[in-house]
Formats: structure tokens, C-alpha cells, sequence
């Protein structure tokens, strides 16, 4: 007898699922579900996919690797105290930033019994998290000092433009105005970064190579400078510099991972593969240098809204980049 039950096409599944399309192709590209088929061969999501595919949500949403998630389904506990680890510190540190609203809390509270009403602002602080930066300068040259003013500072924040746009001098401004900030060139290798990696950086690094990124110099030098200790917040030139797609996907899924709460991160990018708008979340901003010159702003990534289109025009996907970059290479040399 034929099942009444539901059955799904991919976007209907991954709605209900809070995910991405891609993000269940992924799943299946990796062995960890294996969609249905109607008779016209349209992949297709019954109770049993849907079952799994929520575990795998599960599973990602408590910081797993896909790696992680595969012996976790199949019932390996190899990496599974690692990877717990790794959810009991995301914990911590939200109990660190509730502890640190009580203190505000009960020092308002304080205020009143004393007879100080306080603040709208002091009231609206509590919801900021405890890192927060509020961030404002004269923009330099091409802009002719115009003011720049940031209000939330997100754990994940991008910077685009097109060539010309003066994108990497508000990267640098940036570094330069916001408190115990890290800057990472594009010469993080020369730098030192690609030397033995700490232990830290080495359980970074399995992590991503289990979600598939490709270990290299590059990757090891870059993660040096995300995950030293000391800076407030960190920018980066050109993020995806000498990184394939498979480890740009990795890496942008690995730093989505770390929370609402996590040490900022701005990032200069023009690869699809590190900013795709369709998987941007609450916790990430975009940040467009317009080709006129006109003032930074930030553009919401909904289709329709003011800069988006500008912002995917200034996006490629790794091979379309890498073809780019030898191509200016080579008229640089001739």
C-alpha cells in the first residue's frame, strides 16, 4: 500500500529544516542522506530523509564536522569528546556574557534604589554583547573625509567593492580605529604564519580538513592570525587568498560556528564561496564600497535591496578569481 506520508522536494525540506538547499546537497554529496527520486528522477524527501537530515541539523548546529557528524550516525565515537569539547567552550562563553548582563543588571537595580533612573541607553545596553565596539572615523582618500559609523559590530563582517573602489584602505582604517585590532595582509605567510602551527591552530586545521578544506602554507598562516590570542578583533585582506573552494567553504562554515558571541572578524572577499548571500545570517553584515565612491554602507543580503546587486556583481567563484588573478599576473609581468 502506497505511504500518505509527505514526501518533500529539496527547497520544501530544507525550509523545514532552517537550512539551505546547498546545504542538502552537501549532505548528500557526502553519503550522510540519500534523497528519494520521483519517477521523473526529481530528488524527493520522505519521513525516513527527513528524520536524518534533522539529525545531521542537529548535530552541525552543536559544532560537529561532517566528519564528526558521519561517525556519529554510523556509530563511531572517534572525535565525538573533541568535538563535545568544542560545544562545552560556546557554552561557557555564553554563560561568561549572561554573568556579565546580571553585573549590569544588578548594578542598574543598584542605581534606582540610590534614586538614578536609569538611561534609555543604559537600558538598551544590556541586550549589546560584552565585546561590543562602536566603530566611527573620517574615511581616507577616495572618499575626502566623509564619516564612517558602524553601531553593531558582528562576529562575521565583509567587505566588497569592486577593483578601484578603495575597499582595502577602509580594511586598514578599520584596523587602525578599533581597539587591540589584528591586521592580516596578504604577506600573513612572509610573516611567519606558515611556521610550526600551535596546538590550537592544528585542531583548527583537522577540523576544516575533515570538512574537506585541502592543508597548505596559506591555510596555516591565515588561521595563525584568526586564532591568535590578544586581539579584540581581527581583519583580513583578501580572505580567500591562495585557498581552493573546497577550503574556502570550510573555513566560512567553521567561523559561522563560533557564535553571537565570537571575536569580530572583518574580511575582504570577492569569492562567492566565503560570502554567499543566500546563507548570511543575523551574526554577519556586508559592507559595500560602491565603484563611484560614494560613502561604505551596509547592504542587507535580500535581493531588491538597496546594493545588493552592486555587491554580487563583485563576486566570483574561486576558478572564475584564480583565472582572474593569473590573468592580471601575467599583464603585470608583460
Amino acid at each position: 500500500m502506497r505511504s500518505s506520508a509527505p514526501h518533500l522536494n529539496p527547497s520544501e525540506a530544507a525550509r523545514r529544516l532552517g537550512v539551505s538547499a546547498k546545504a542538502l546537497r552537501l549532505y548528500e554529496q557526502r553519503g550522510l542522506v540519500e534523497p528519494g527520486r520521483t519517477a521523473a528522477g526529481w530528488r524527493t524527501y520522505g519521513p525516513a530523509e527527513m528524520t536524518r537530515a534533522g539529525e545531521i541539523v542537529a548535530l552541525r548546529a552543536l559544532g560537529f564536522s561532517l566528519a564528526q557528524v558521519a561517525r556519529v550516525l554510523a556509530g563511531n565515537p572517534e572525535g565525538l569528546e573533541q568535538a563535545l569539547a568544542a560545544h562545552q567552550t560556546a557554552l561557557e562563553a555564553q554563560l561568561r556574557q549572561l554573568a556579565h548582563t546580571v553585573e549590569k543588571v544588578r548594578g542598574l537595580r543598584s542605581g534606582i534604589a540610590q534614586g538614578r533612573t536609569p538611561t534609555i541607553g543604559e537600558l538598551t545596553g544590556l541586550l549589546a554583547p560584552a565585546c561590543e565596539v562602536r566603530l566611527a572615523f573620517d574615511l581616507p582618500w577616495p572618499w575626502g573625509g566623509e564619516r564612517f559609523e558602524l553601531r553593531e559590530i558582528r562576529p562575521l563582517n565583509y567587505i566588497v567593492g569592486p577593483l578601484g573602489s578603495g575597499k582595502t584602505r577602509l580594511a586598514q582604517r578599520i584596523a587602525e580605529a578599533l581597539p587591540n585590532a589584528a591586521w592580516l595582509g596578504l604577506d600573513r605567510r612572509a610573516e611567519g604564519g606558515a611556521a610550526v602551527p600551535e596546538p590550537r591552530v592544528e585542531r583548527t586545521l583537522a577540523w576544516l580538513v575533515e570538512d574537506g578544506a585541502t592543508p597548505s602554507d596559506a591555510l596555516i598562516a591565515l588561521l595563525a592570525g584568526l586564532e591568535a590570542e590578544g586581539p579584540h578583533a581581527v581583519v583580513v585582506d583578501l580572505i580567500e587568498h591562495e585557498l581552493d573552494q573546497a577550503t574556502q567553504e570550510a573555513l566560512i562554515a567553521r567561523l559561522r560556528r563560533r557564535g553571537p558571541h565570537a571575536r569580530p572578524i572583518f574580511m575582504l572577499t570577492r569569492s562567492c564561496a566565503i560570502l554567499d548571500l543566500a546563507a548570511v545570517g543575523p551574526d554577519e553584515a556586508i559592507i559595500l564600497c560602491p565603484a563611484n565612491h560614494s560613502p561604505p554602507s551596509l547592504v542587507a543580503p535580500c535581493p531588491g535591496a538597496p546594493g545588493y546587486e552592486a555587491v554580487t556583481t563583485c563576486l566570483a567563484t574561486p576558478q572564475v578569481r584564480a583565472r582572474t588573478a593569473g590573468l592580471a599576473a601575467w599583464r603585470q609581468a608583460a
